[in-house]
């Protein structure tokens, strides 16, 4: 009999999108019957308000096959072109080790995890976050750091608000930078600087002191290469009570005199050149390091040492963790996403290099330097620097010259009208110190003779002398294998995609495919400077371009800005536009900020940090916003209202039907309508923020567009906006973004934030395609609604919208269980961890709440191993609560349990109800590595550098 199956279908093109969709069709009937419905499109129908419907498909294409997406991406990168890089500023060329590469950046068990905010499984990720931490101090000699920051100019603007909360110099309002700081750091500085209105001061690092200023950021090094000796200028601001803000080249500082014995109060930079690819910009982790003192101004996120309940020590993530939620509107910093992924391959390379490893690498790029700095004086060239480490500035008479040579060779330089420099990096071999020398000399070189007459180029006083990286962390893993089984030791202590379902609400973990995130590592992306001539990166505009544009048809909006490296970022360049806008009108003092109870806390956090005065509305007894209340604030401030921000669906997992209004609301009091963009997962396909009313958007890309969470990092968070807020969006000053005017309002350091990881969004667009982009978004809804109905008979489901429906999230009330009985959200949440889960997002936005998010990715197995797993535990409550179980030593307030309890089991419930609570931990177990962690200890007792290795075990 003949095959009647169509051409079309026997291609495969729409294949990827079963790939992604957990659920089988069978299934998502036996799911639709479950909730009394037809089809998906009855779903929609049932819970989205239809006036927010879009009336025809978004205008994306069909969907790709993996292979032919895969095969025209390449095309692209193929456009790219990979030159030798010497433009530095930032940006190098690093050489990643293969087993860090491998088994860290091309592991799904690295890249798919969460933020670690469930630390008894998240040990791997939390003690690689330490190492990091422990690095940043033995290099910068300070005395705490942080789990890294989004990349180095946003840890400048972020030493620059530290620098205010701690100065003495509380009545000045001025801060000082050093004119050779990298332009892009200056820039974010400058847009950070005016939104705070603060004054700058940009000159000369001998001037600092003469200004009466509350902090001032020297560069050691700087964009010229310089080396300057920045004891006496710190010195002198202390004396003015100004904080020391210093930038820093991690590996210069393996040779320098470390920026804390000279008395620094502030050390950042990035740690890039720590096995990162360049990648046109990003994703790169920040450093951030300072004085003790200071440590409760400290932006970001902190991972400290405290004990678990069985005295031993566990490691969590301190104080600062999640300080935007608390303090909202008045907190110190909108930072939410971390660079998790990129400091753990930094950490990880230096533990594979280790202190000799480090200097070995050091050495010969200081060497390299020399040697080409001894050609270029030699050919009679002016060096203008006299001290360097890696980067050698020089005047030249005829740079066009020189410009043609570089070209011809495929040679990136750095050029500053008749100054060129050019920085060495770990990359450089001989041949291509050579090929440097010829390119600017015109002429043939002995490298050996030069070396032989080069002298030192660091000053006597500046070598570094101090020792550094002395923990066992660093010196034990000599072997590849050692260094293999210790990533992997790391690794199988947490949780991540690759074990089960992480439920968080607002976080969106759903499949990043392996075809997305393959074209990350290819060197055609990831070997890209971001200030490469425009015509060696034409594959990288147009995928950007491409993706841009597929965004505008999703999102209705008219321009998209990928600048944003984090979604809290993309809330900041938001508002900036909206506030330039207002001043464009001539009504720069509207200054008010709208924003519902229930907003995520980087919006309060966002808006303070824009200039803008935070107004709270409320939310109706539903868990919408409280639409009366909302217009009587509009009405009453609309002479000085900027902006509305807020979240659709809600933040309580619900379409608000009143979501055009509101936006009318606004609009009709002066103001513009910021929607948050982190719950897109259930408007793509569906409807449209553009269309809803809305003026800008910031897009997770690491939500709905499946970059992943990387174990809290990277994210992206561009900004889509109508056509009249366009010509406000950031730009750039080092190089023009395409179709973007402005030239100022950078808010981070590459133009088009972190470039290397755009290509895994634009590759779930493409694969998924007009239908399977709508389809995800439906399956999403089921997914939810599913638990919703399944849970419902056993928790109370707080929120719901129209016909008993919720969005992508729904959220479930614990409260009256911990008043019946004593159990909190936290034994719930831990004790998830035995049934084989990640805990969903707690105490959010409502306490003694779970917010579940099950994403489109999951299968019906897997949402009914989690149905499951809370039928269980609730029964387990009850147990409790009937006096069966002792309240104050049972499963639920023990958990979770781990091998180590197994050897002295003093429970009185048996192994079995503790450690296998169902049939599914029978086939499969995830096993926590350490016990219930003692958060207040850890706070009262801050560590936050690597402990004895021996204290790691019991």
């Amino acid at each position: 009999m003949t095959d009647k199956t169509s051409l079309q279908e026997l291609q495969q093109s729409d294949d990827f999108i079963r790939r992604h969709l957990g659920p089988r069709e069978n299934e998502i009937q036996e799911m639709l019957t479950e909730l009394g419905l037809s089809s998906l499109d009855d779903l929609v129908e049932k819970a989205v308000p239809h006036k927010i419907q879009v009336k025809e498909p978004i205008g994306v294409e069909a969907s790709r096959s993996e292979r032919e997406t895969l095969d025209y991406l390449q095309s692209l990168a193929d456009e790219n072109i990979v030159a030798k890089s010497y433009i530095g500023m930032g940006y190098y060329d690093t050489v990643t080790p293969a087993v860090i590469q491998r088994n860290v950046l091309e592991n799904p068990a690295w890249y798919t995890a969460y933020t670690p905010y469930q630390p008894e499984i998240a040990q791997g990720r939390l003690e690689a976050i330490l190492n990091f931490q422990q690095m940043t101090m033995d290099l910068t000699g300070m005395e705490l750091a942080s789990a890294s920051l989004l990349d180095e100019a946003t840890a400048a603007a972020e030493a620059m608000g530290l620098a205010k909360r701690s100065s003495k110099n509380k009545k000045c309002n001025t801060f000082f930078v050093d004119e050779k700081t990298f332009p892009q750091t200056i820039d974010v500085v400058k847009t950070r600087a005016e939104h705070y209105g603060w004054d700058l001061i940009i000159g000369p690092i001998e001037d600092a002191a003469n200004h009466d200023v509350f902090g001032a950021l020297l560069s050691y090094t700087n964009v010229h290469g310089d080396i300057v000796d920045l004891e006496s200028i710190i010195a002198a601001l202390h004396d003015k009570k100004a904080v020391a803000c210093v930038a820093a080249d991690i590996m210069s500082l393996v040779m320098l005199k470390s920026p804390g014995e000279m008395g620094a109060d502030v050390v950042f930079g990035s740690a890039q050149r720590f096995g990162v690819p360049m990648g046109f910009g990003g994703p790169h982790a920040a450093f951030f390091a300072t004085r003790d003192s200071f440590k409760r101004s400290l932006p970001g996120r902190i991972i400290g040492v405290s004990k678990d309940t069985r005295g031993n020590n566990a490691l969590r993530m301190a104080m600062q963790t999640r300080e935007q939620h608390i303090r909202r509107e008045k907190a110190t910093s909108n930072i939410c996403t971390a660079q998790v992924l990129l400091a753990n391959i930094a950490s990880f390379y230096a533990v594979y290099h280790g202190k000799k490893g480090l200097t070995t690498i050091a050495n010969r790029i200081n060497r390299y330097a020399s040697i080409a700095a001894s050609a270029v004086v030699n050919a009679g060239l002016e060096v203008v620097n006299d001290h360097w480490f890696d980067t050698v500035t020089f005047r030249a008479s005829d740079v066009e010259a020189i410009q043609d040579r570089a070209k011809e060779a495929l040679v990136n330089l750095h050029y500053d009208g008749d100054l060129i420099s050019f920085s060495i990096d770990e990359a450089k071999s001989q041949a291509d110190i050579e090929q440097l020398i010829e390119v600017i000399t015109g002429a043939e070189s002995d490298i050996f003779g030069l070396d032989n007459e080069a002298q030192s180029s660091i000053p006597e006083q500046l070598v570094r002398q101090s020792d550094f990286l002395t923990h066992p962390t660093f010196n034990d893993y000599y072997s590849e294998t050692d260094m293999l089984r210790y990533i992997k030791r790391l690794e199988t202590k947490d949780f991540s995609l690759v074990h089960g379902m992480i439920p968080l609400g607002s976080c969106t973990m759903k499949l990043n495919a392996t075809s997305e995130m393959m074209p990350v590592t290819w060197p055609k992306f990831a070997c890209i400077h971001p200030f490469a001539p425009e015509d060696q990166t034409y594959g990288y505009i147009k995928m950007i371009k491409e993706l841009e544009a597929d965004l505008v048809e999703i999102t209705g909006y008219d321009f998209v800005s990928m600048q944003p490296n984090s979604g809290a970022q993309g809330e900041y360049a938001g508002l900036i536009a909206i506030k330039k806008y207002h001043e464009s009108q001539g009504e720069g003092h509207r200054n008010i900020c709208l924003i519902p109870s229930s907003a995520h806390g980087t919006n309060p956090a966002s808006a303070q940090m824009a200039g803008m005065k935070v107004v709270i509305t409320k939310c109706d007894d539903n868990g919408n916003v409280d639409v009366d209340d909302l217009k009587a604030k509009a009405e009453e401030m609309k002479d000085n209202l900027a902006a509305l921000m807020v979240t659709y669906p809600s933040t309580h997992g619900v379409y608000e039907e009143e979501i055009k209004d509101i936006c009318d609301i606004i609009h009709d009091n002066g103001g513009q309508v910021y929607m948050d963009g982190a719950n897109m997962n259930a408007q793509v396909g569906i409807s449209r923020p553009g269309d809803i009313g809305s003026d800008v958007s910031h897009l997770n890309l690491h939500k709905t567009f499946a970059i992943p969470h990387g174990g809290g990092g990277p994210g992206m968070g561009p900004i889509g906006v109508k056509s009249h807020l366009a010509p406000f969006v950031s730009g750039h000053s080092v190089r023009k973004i395409h179709s973007v005017e402005a030239r100022d309002n950078a808010v981070s350091a590459a133009p088009y934030g972190s470039g290397m990881i755009l290509p895994i969004s634009w590759a779930y667009i493409k694969m998924l395609g007009q239908v399977g982009l709508r389809k995800s978004t439906e399956v999403a809804l089921l997914n939810a609604n599913y638990l919703k109905n399944k849970l419902s008979e056993h928790y109370p489901v707080l929120y719901v919208g129209r016909n008993d429906k919720v969005a992508h999230e729904c959220i479930i009330d614990l409260r009256d269980i911990k008043n019946e009985t004593g159990i909190s959200e936290v034994d719930l949440a831990k004790r998830l961890m035995d049934y084989g889960f990640h805990a969903p997002t707690m105490s959010f936005p409502v306490a003694g709440t779970f917010m579940i998010e099950p994403t489109e990715s999951e299968s019906k197995y897997e949402l009914d191993r989690f149905v499951d797993a809370m039928i269980r535990i609730r029964q387990e409550v009850k147990k409790v609560a009937s006096g069966e179980w002792d309240k104050d030593n049972n499963p639920l307030v023990n958990a979770p349990h781990t091998q180590a309890d197994l050897r002295d089991w003093d429970k009185p419930y048996t192994i079995a109800e503790a450690i296998y609570p169902s049939e599914a931990t029978i086939l499969s177990k995830f096993w926590p590595t350490t016990n219930r962690i003692d958060d207040v200890f850890g706070d009262r007792n801050l560590m936050c550098s690597c402990p004895a290795t021996e204290t790691y075990a019991e």
